[in-house]
C-alpha cells in the first residue's frame, strides 16, 4: 500500500506536490490508473486513482474516503527534554507515532544539554512515521519551550511527572483510568531537579515511576507512551 500525506486535501480532485509527485512517479514508478492512499492528518483516509501525471505533478481522483480512521479513545501529550544526540529524540518521535501519540512538546529543563530544537526536521520524522504506520492523525509538534513557561500553561486532564528522585511513586495505571487525556513530563538525562519536581507538584502534576531501572530520556518517554496506550487497549 502506497501512502501519501496530503494535509491540504479538500475535494475529490487533488494534485500531489512536486516532492511527493517525484516520489510517486520516479521512485515508486506508479502510472495512471494505479491506486494509492492519502492521509490528511486529521483522521481522513482516502483511496485515490492516479488520473494524470508528468515530471512535476501527479493528478488524483478520490474514489473512497473514511473519516475518523483509527480514532483513539484517549489523548496523549508527552513533554520531553530534547536529548543531546538529536537522533535519539527522532527515534522516540518515530516509535511514539507508530504506537500512538497526539502531541509532543520539547521542554528545556535546568539540566538539559540541548537548548535548541529544529522543528522542521522533527516534523519530517513524524510525517514519515505517519505514512509508514498508516496513521490518519498527525501528532502535533509544539515549539520548544522552557520548563518554567510550560508550567504556566493551562492544561486539562491528567498530569504526571516521571522522575528518578527517591521516594515511593506509583505507576501511571495506578493513578488513572482509560478514556482520559494524559500529559506526561519526561526530563533530561540528568533528570529533573528537585525544584522542578516541586514546581510540577504544586501545579497539579502527580509523580510516577516507569520502573526500577534507570532509563535514557527517549526510552523513558516511549515507556510512558506505551503505559498510556496499554491502559486504553
Amino acid at each position: 500500500m502506497h501512502v501519501f500525506y496530503t494535509p491540504d486535501i479538500t475535494s475529490n480532485h487533488y494534485t500531489l506536490n512536486e516532492e511527493e509527485s517525484r516520489h510517486c512517479s520516479k521512485v515508486l514508478r506508479l502510472t495512471s490508473g494505479d491506486i494509492i492512499h492519502l492521509i490528511d492528518g486529521k483522521g481522513g483516509l482516502y483511496e485515490a486513482e492516479i488520473t494524470g501525471m508528468n515530471k512535476k505533478n501527479v493528478q488524483l481522483t478520490v474514489i473512497n474516503k473514511q473519516t475518523e480512521f483509527g480514532k483513539r479513545n484517549h489523548f496523549l501529550h508527552i513533554a520531553i527534554a530534547p536529548t543531546k544526540n538529536i537522533d535519539r529524540l527522532e527515534w522516540f518521535l518515530e516509535k511514539a507515532t507508530e504506537i500512538g501519540i497526539d502531541e509532543i512538546t520539547p521542554i528545556i529543563c535546568d539540566r538539559s544539554e540541548r537548548k535548541i530544537v529544529k522543528e522542521e526536521r522533527l516534523e519530517k520524522v513524524i510525517t514519515s512515521a505517519v505514512k509508514q504506520s498508516l496513521t490518519a492523525y498527525h501528532p502535533k509538534l509544539n515549539t520548544a519551550t522552557s520548563f518554567a513557561e510550560f508550567m504556566k500553561q493551562n492544561v486539562s486532564g491528567e498530569k504526571f511527572i516521571a522522575h528518578c528522585i527517591e521516594g515511593d511513586k506509583p505507576f501511571i495505571n495506578h493513578l488513572t483510568q482509560a478514556n482520559q487525556s494524559y500529559l506526561i513530563l519526561i526530563g533530561p538525562e540528568g533528570d529533573f531537579t528537585q525544584t522542578e519536581v516541586d514546581i510540577a507538584l504544586q501545579n497539579g502534576y502527580k509523580a510516577v515511576t516507569l520502573g526500577n531501572t534507570r532509563l535514557r530520556t527517549e526510552t523513558a518517554a516511549l515507556a510512558a507512551c506505551f503505559e498510556a496506550n496499554y491502559i486504553n487497549r
